[in-house]
């Protein structure tokens, strides 16, 4: 399928791949759409068929259904659960996420499970997610700039919400609005295409829509001048309701986070079976959650029956949702929105006379809708697209204005934006502006190298083999008469072997002659699109077919890097920016970030151990890294490096904190320093806590050795070295402890080590002192050795030592006491004067036999 999509491109212009690759979302997003239609309604009419023949049919299946999603989405993709549009606005933002087709696979079978189980939540956002995931995977088969990508995964969006509803209009809406705000035409020509395939497709292989049952009813809707007041209090009180439903969610959320604290599995599992013993108190209209909107619109309920519909909805949404359970929030918006609209239309029967609940109904759903996702031209267009009623406009108009000014003053900012924030992501949308602008003023000729290394035209195979094999360079422009003909590249000297060819024929009969160029004035945005599209690594600078430079990848990077800071041009040789080449990312869902940097294997699994205890402990997420080191003269972003063994080693790392129940986020950066590398991860990735591993051995002028230092004098977060001795995890510990504050430090991470073994552990606290006279009384040691043992639940022991060598007589209590771990902790300053006074944690390391932890505190 990849080399297919590649021989097309060598034959059609990029408008013509772009619309053949919107198709192709289209048509995947709205048989994904279908299957999980068709998936739901089967497993529902078995559920609505056997809870006719016993009560207890409902809350089984409920609670199987749910364990069976939620164990699907904890052990597969754990970023699938929920809604999943909060997940796809993120990715849109740049914000790292994974998205790809076990995604869309695990959302499409944990959505069945979960809608069809009765778990009263919606496939519009599911749709949307499994849309954008299957984009994202067809995107990697043609190579194309990021922001193309990005378009086509909002494409991949929009085709699922508009095959969800049959109504591709609104799909498109829904992603200018909501998804990535921008009216640009390259953003909106795929999008278009994949939301009208997907809503035909849906409509030609699935069940009747909601529109042929409304036209099926013969309803009548209307509009008149004395309805404007119902219609204001109407957007009033859903413009309310909206906002009150959207703090319930994130209380709910709050609640199963910090107070119920299940695994995700039992989360589901237990809101399906209370929703499922719900529904059995309820009458069986309500069974059918796909049918009660349109029971409700119709006309087919009466009016308590209606209240009740809204209240139970209300209730089992929030249940279901703050569960983490695969399912969406749009569905529920609008049953709930159905029967608030109807009840003022009743309302205004008694009142006015006016016999149109119908009408108000239908204008309840998209002021409802509005008030939960603060989208009104979207809510106004679904409702529009699903009736085909112009008599709706106006009132859709007054109403979901009206909701989105209210619930805006009340809880501002749709519920995804506080879903995100929930998970701790802030999407900055003005500063995504900001850099598409930049990308906008910046021209080739800004960022090219005017020194270029070329071939010319009469250059021999041999020589041109020479000139590659002393230099880094992968490719070599080819000149005749000062004008480019073509360019050899490493891959174009296979054709020798290959074709058999002399040694001494010119490069112009394997060159790749009339290469892909740039003009001095052209855009960097259409320079980087032309990098990712055609999937090569570098552009020449042409004027007049004359060679005036050429431009990589890196010179991009290093550009906007220098524009964004004000620098114009470097003074000196600098490390560039780190690349990260590999990436995974679990579920943002802890309170900080712990970063531990693997680089050996064979100390890695401890070290993820000490890391994990400390996270759980803290309800932190865990961020591996591991930093591929390249020569100053390469430039990260074209070096050639092999990830194979890196990828394994965070794999293991990422598994083993599954198994702790931690998420783990990886990535591998290729760089020029270590050090600068973890530095640039700690700001980017907002790290609260660095573990790393040390050798115990310094160099002269050194403490530690040339990273450990500057973590030391430049890490703005807490520092935690760990020298281990054996693969063991430390049973005994042993803290001193001096007179100053340092070591409550080591006091707060002690009880998460001790959490690795359990209670088999002892603990002994000591403090060495000068004379014997100040060892008797040792207020301090006994009151931190019984605050201590109270935290743990278990005796802890205490030492009052007298000496002057401190290390010495550290290393010997050790020893006689069998301790395999030491703790100590000091701050940045204490660290630093250690090179003058003696390096205590050193000495520890080279003469003793026990793990060495040394907590540096934030000054």
């Amino acid at each position: 399928m990849i080399l297919g999509f590649r021989k097309l491109r060598q034959v059609l212009q990029p408008q013509q791949i772009a619309l053949l690759e919107a198709c192709l979302i289209g048509l995947v997003a709205g048989l994904a759409a279908v299957l999980l239609e068709q998936g739901t309604a089967l497993l529902g009419s078995w559920r609505i068929y056997f809870s006719h023949q016993s009560w207890l049919a409902l809350p089984i299946f409920g609670m199987v259904g749910g364990l069976a999603a939620g164990w699907l989405v904890e052990r597969v993709a754990p970023e699938v659960a929920g809604s999943g549009i909060p997940q796809v606005k993120a990715v849109l933002a740049r914000v790292p996420m994974t998205l790809n087709l076990v995604s869309a696979l695990v959302k499409l079978v944990g959505g069945i499970l979960v809608l069809g189980s009765g778990i009263p939540l919606g496939r519009e956002g599911p749709t949307v997610q499994i849309g954008a995931a299957l984009a994202a995977s067809i995107s990697r088969w043609v190579p194309t700039s990021p922001a193309y990508r990005r378009q086509l995964l909002a494409a991949g969006a929009g085709a699922g919400l508009a095959a969800a509803f049959n109504a591709p209009i609104a799909g498109v809406i829904f992603v200018v609005e909501e998804l990535l705000q921008d009216f640009s035409g390259l953003t909106l020509g795929p999008a278009i295409l994949a939301s009208f395939i997907a809503a035909v497709l849906a409509r030609v292989l699935g069940d009747q829509t909601f529109e042929l049952q409304l036209k099926l009813m013969d309803f009548k809707t209307g509009f008149s001048i004395q309805e404007i007041p119902l219609y204001l209090l109407l957007g009033v009180v859903a413009g309310v309701l909206g906002a009150v439903f959207n703090r319930s969610i994130l209380v709910s959320l709050n609640f199963n986070r910090k107070f119920l604290r299940l695994r995700l599995p039992l989360r589901v599992g237990l809101a399906g079976l209370m929703v499922g013993l719900i529904m059995t108190q309820l009458p069986d209209s309500f069974r059918n959650n796909a049918g009660l909107r349109e029971m409700i619109s119709g006309g087919n309920l009466s009016w308590q029956l209606v209240g009740l519909a809204f209240i139970c909805q209300f209730l089992l949404t929030i249940i279901a949702y703050g569960s983490g359970a695969p399912g969406g929030l749009f569905a529920p918006a609008l049953v709930m929105g159905t029967s608030l609209g109807y009840l003022v239309g009743v309302f205004s029967e008694f009142t006015l006379g006016l016999n149109s609940p119908i009408t108000f109904a239908l204008a309840g759903m998209g002021a409802f809708f509005t008030a939960v996702a603060r989208v009104p031209i979207t809510a106004i267009i679904i409702v529009f697209e699903m009736t085909n009623d112009f008599n709706l406009v106006l009132p859709l108009m007054i109403v979901c204005a009206v909701s989105y000014l209210v619930a805006e003053q009340i809880f501002s900012g749709s519920i995804y934006d506080h879903l995100l924030a929930f998970n701790g992501i802030h999407i900055e949308q003005e500063k995504e502006k900001s850099d598409d602008k930049l990308l906008g003023t910046l021209v080739a000729s800004d960022v090219m190298q005017t020194r270029v290394e070329t071939l010319s035209a009469q250059t021999t195979v041999v020589e041109a083999v020479a000139v590659f094999a002393s230099s880094h360079h992968r490719g070599f422009p080819v000149l005749a008469n000062k004008k480019l003909v073509g360019i050899v590249t490493q891959t174009d000297l296979l054709k020798v072997s290959q074709r058999k060819l002399a040694d001494n024929i010119p490069v112009t009969e394997i060159m790749t002659p009339q290469p892909i160029v740039v003009h001095p004035g052209e855009s960097l945005r259409e320079v980087l699109f032309l990098l990712n599209r055609f999937n090569i690594s570098r552009l020449p600078v042409t004027a007049e077919r004359q060679l005036v430079g050429i431009i990589t990848r890196s010179d991009i990077i290093r550009a906007e890097s220098n524009l964004l800071s004000g620098e114009r041009e470097r003074a000196s040789p600098a490390p560039s920016p780190s690349y990260t080449v590999f990436q995974t990312c679990d579920p943002a869902i802890g309170q900080g970030r712990l970063l531990i940097p693997l680089l050996n294997p064979n100390t890695a699994p401890l070290l993820m151990r000490f890391a994990a205890a400390i996270a759980k402990s803290r309800n932190y997420e865990l961020e591996c890294l591991h930093v591929i080191t390249v020569p100053r003269s390469d430039i990260p972003g074209d070096a050639r490096v092999s990830t194979l063994k890196a990828q394994r080693l965070l794999a293991k790392a990422r598994r083993l904190g599954h198994q702790l129940g931690v998420p783990v986020h990886t990535q591998i950066r290729v760089a020029h320093d270590v050090a600068l590398t973890i530095l640039e991860t700690i700001k980017q990735r907002r790290i609260d806590i660095i573990l790393m591993g040390w050798q115990g051995n310094t160099n002269p002028g050194r403490i530690f050795s040339d990273v450990i230092d500057i973590m030391i004098r430049q890490a703005p977060c807490e520092v935690l070295l760990v020298r281990p001795k054996g693969a063991q995890v430390p049973v005994n510990w042993l803290l001193p402890m001096g007179g100053g504050p340092n070591a409550q430090e080591a006091l707060k991470i002690l009880p998460a080590l001790l959490s690795c073994t359990g209670d088999t552990s002892r603990v002994s606290l000591c403090q060495i002192f000068a004379d014997e006279q100040a060892a008797v009384d040792s207020e301090l040691l006994q009151a931190n050795a019984r605050e201590l043992a109270r935290h743990l639940g278990h005796p802890v022991e205490t030492a009052a030592l007298v000496a002057e060598d401190i290390s010495a007589t550290l290393i010997a209590y050790a020893q006689r006491g069998n301790f395999d771990g030491i703790i100590l902790g000091a701050s940045r300053d204490s660290l630093l004067r250690q090179v003058i006074h003696g390096n205590i944690p050193d000495n520890l390391t080279r003469n003793s036999d026990s793990t060495v932890v040394l907590v540096r505190t934030v000054d």
